[in-house]
């Protein structure tokens, strides 16, 4: 039968990996949680001698003043490291937090957009938001705790020896009952609330999805059925934190009860030795002083203890991320210098992850400085195309040549640099609507940022928003209409003035008045630029040089628009059944 937690064991392995990052750090907050115990040690001293001498010993007040004296300064001090212990931790478990998180859409963002279209968002922003943030719990108060758990006992310890070995034998004996109970319980609390992360993920992924499809579901009349699906969800998700809760409780109180019932042993054979005056009151009182705080760290494992496994239960998803190969990087980077370069697909597979071939010899020339329209059916491959000379899609093979150089020979940041792109789809951040044309040229000015507005046809829609320019949108440009969203992304591509324009159905969602205005920007935006124009509207092909006819991945005609338009071939054949609009 396999091992339970097993399971458990790679989320481990990689938690105990990130340690040596922080190490340093949490050294010195359990450095400075061991100064505090030593102080603690030294109040309980102090405590006792004032206890002893004013009610054993009837000293007069002017003697007790100081030890009482000794005090206040003890407690501030106290204080202050325990503070400044939990501040450096705190500071140690941020930077990892902010180091992980970066190195998480760092690997994210190699993966591309291939690979996350495969993904359920809501669960990859549970793992990057709230997964991260379990993580920081684990190494800014978990690693520290467990340590001062047990160290301070030992500063706690040495003292009681020398002062009483009765009740240090006590101590010896029953402390390693607490996490030994605690072990054995907690044993199946890691696998409940590693169930109990999986169902939050899925949980999130579905509420996201809900949200995003919510105009869908009320218009299919299906919103309540989804809100059903989601109550229920959320149901399953509540039974699994109230059975790790149950778990959690009853490991604190096996814990409550065995710290208590060993420091009623202390007391009871501190009492009968003071009854029989077989030990003096001063050490007597000090050793009782101290058995309840050489406990309390122990006692405390289990309010800290859910942080180790919400960190596994985390741990897991990242590590399944962080464990999807990246595509192949080469090492030999070549710049290449700005301007309208010819494009070259030569012999061009792209093959996803399922089977499914996107693209199956793929072999056509872009002319430098002209425009190339791409046209086919659905699922041709025509995105395909776009991506893979972006470089977010890899070809499994053939190579995609950018003046004769392999795309994925050319520095992906200075490649991208001389890239625009508008896609069918433009996301628009919530932000304000200057700054979401402003994303293509960060430094641009108001007025370089109102000239691509112009340029775009944008400006008529933009000065009747309440704010103008500065107006915020909603997330994914919630407030414009899907053509008023199509020439923000226009605008975008204006500003960044780049030689190589790709448009993958750039005027899609546009009326008739508006494209024609779109198009004639968009003929001044083409001169002299090496444009890749997917489309399916014969209006925008009086702007293309070079035809290039997608079926299958393959490329099944080629040529200028007009010498096609009567070759007879699949492009005649799409004019005559209208299948280009």
């Amino acid at each position: 039968m396999a091992d339970p937690s097993s399971s458990n064991r790679a989320p481990e392995a990689w938690l105990r990996s990130l340690r040596p990052r922080v190490q340093a750090t949490l050294n010195v907050a359990i450095g400075l949680g061991l100064a505090s115990a030593v102080l603690l040690v030294a109040q309980a001293w102090v405590i006792a001698h004032l206890v002893n001498a004013g009610v054993m010993l009837r000293a007069p007040m002017r003697a007790l003043w100081p030890w009482v004296s000794v005090l206040p300064p003890l407690y501030v001090l106290r204080f202050a490291l325990v503070r400044a212990s939990e501040r450096v931790a705190f500071e140690a478990g941020a930077r990892l937090r902010a180091q992980l998180r970066n190195e998480l859409m760092t690997h994210l963002q190699r993966l591309g957009t291939t690979w996350l279209q495969g993904q359920a968002r809501g669960d990859l922003v549970n793992s990057v938001v709230g997964g991260i943030e379990a993580l920081e719990s684990y190494y800014a108060r978990y690693l520290p705790s467990i340590a001062l758990t047990a160290l301070a006992p030992l500063v706690i310890l040495a003292a009681v020896v020398p002062t009483d070995s009765v009740s240090a034998l006590v101590l010896i004996i029953t402390a390693p009952l607490i996490p030994l109970f605690m072990w054995l319980i907690g044993r199946g609390a890691e696998d409940l609330n590693q169930q109990q992360w999986g169902r939050l993920a899925f949980l999130s992924a579905r509420f996201l999805d809900t949200l995003q499809g919510l105009t869908t579901l009320k218009l299919l009349g299906a919103s309540r059925r989804e809100a059903d699906v989601v109550a229920r969800l959320s149901e399953d998700y509540r039974v699994s934190t109230m059975k790790v809760l149950r778990v959690a409780f009853l490991s604190s109180v096996v814990l409550e009860f065995l710290a208590t019932v060993s420091i009623a042993v202390v007391a009871v054979l501190i009492g009968f030795r003071l009854l029989w005056g077989r030990m003096d009151f001063l050490p007597g009182f000090f050793v009782l002083l101290l058995a309840p705080e050489y406990y309390a760290p122990l006692r405390g494992m289990g309010t800290i203890y859910h942080l180790r496994m919400e960190a596994i239960g985390a741990a897991e998803r990242i590590v399944d991320i962080l464990g999807v190969a990246t595509p192949p990087v080469k090492p030999g980077r070549v710049a290449i210098a700005p301007g309208a370069h010819p494009i070259a697909f030569d012999d061009v597979h792209v093959t996803w992850p399922d089977g499914t071939k996107a693209l199956a010899g793929c072999t056509f020339t872009a002319p430098a400085g002209r425009v190339t329209a791409i046209i086919g059916s659905s699922g041709a491959g025509k995105s395909t195309v776009l991506a893979s000379l972006m470089g977010f899609v890899r070809p499994t093979q053939g190579c995609v040549r950018v003046s004769g150089i392999d795309v994925c020979e050319i520095d992906a940041t200075a490649w991208l640099a001389q890239l625009a792109w508008v896609p069918q789809r433009p996301h628009l951040f919530a932000d304000t609507v200057a700054a979401n044309i402003r994303l293509a040229r960060p430094d641009a000015s108001d007025t370089q940022v109102r000239a691509a507005a112009e340029a775009a046809q944008a400006t008529a829609f933009i000065d009747a928003l309440p704010d103008g320019d500065l107006t915020l949108l909603g997330e994914r440009g919630a407030g414009l209409s899907g053509g008023q969203a199509q020439r923000i992304a226009l605008a975008r591509a204006f500003l960044r003035d780049a030689p190589v324009l790709l448009l993958d159905e750039a005027t899609a969602s546009l009326d008739a008045a508006s494209q024609d205005a779109v198009m004639q920007a968009l003929g001044r935006l083409a001169a002299g630029r090496t444009v890749l124009m997917v489309t399916h509207r014969l209006q925008t092909l009086h702007l293309a040089d070079h035809l290039v006819v997608l079926d299958h991945g393959r490329v099944v005609e080629s040529g200028s628009p007009d010498a096609l338009a009567h070759a007879g071939g699949p492009f005649a054949r799409m004019i005559d059944a209208g299948g280009m609009r």
